[in-house]
């Protein structure tokens, strides 16, 4: 999941990524499967946003795919480059509609925080220096 050297005791830095990227892959299984299977709570919060109920297991598919993706560490930063554009979708509908999307900005935040945090070759290439 990192790239540390074998051999070497991953830094602190790299434990807080694993926590934050395992709690958010977490929530995006369970959210995908539970579109998938349809589960009354998620068909009628895509009802609720607009979207038909043919939908929601198309868009649980989709979430699952860039999910996975995200999970497998040689394509983890594009699986969350997917998963921004999908959490987009989620800002631009909950926008559309006008109700809070501050979750999805802030869960965007958090994906890329932990893969940032797990991945060193990421931080080089976005380093965060004066």
């Amino acid at each position: 999941m990192e790239t540390t050297t074998p051999g070497t005791r991953p830094s602190a830095t790299v434990w807080i990524g694993r926590v934050l990227t395992g709690l958010s892959i977490l929530f995006l299984l369970v959210d995908s499967i539970m579109k998938i299977i349809k589960e009354s709570h998620s068909v009628e919060g895509t009802l609720n946003l607009g979207w038909p109920d043919t939908a929601v297991q198309p868009i649980g598919i989709l979430l699952l795919v860039c999910t996975i993706l995200y999970i497998i560490p040689r394509t983890a930063i594009l699986g969350d480059i997917f998963l921004t554009a999908y959490l987009g979708g989620a800002v631009a509908t909950m926008a559309r509609i006008d109700i809070s999307y501050w979750f999805p900005i802030m869960f965007g935040v958090l994906v890329w925080g932990g893969l940032f945090l797990r991945d060193e070759k990421l931080r080089a290439l976005i380093p965060l220096k004066k």
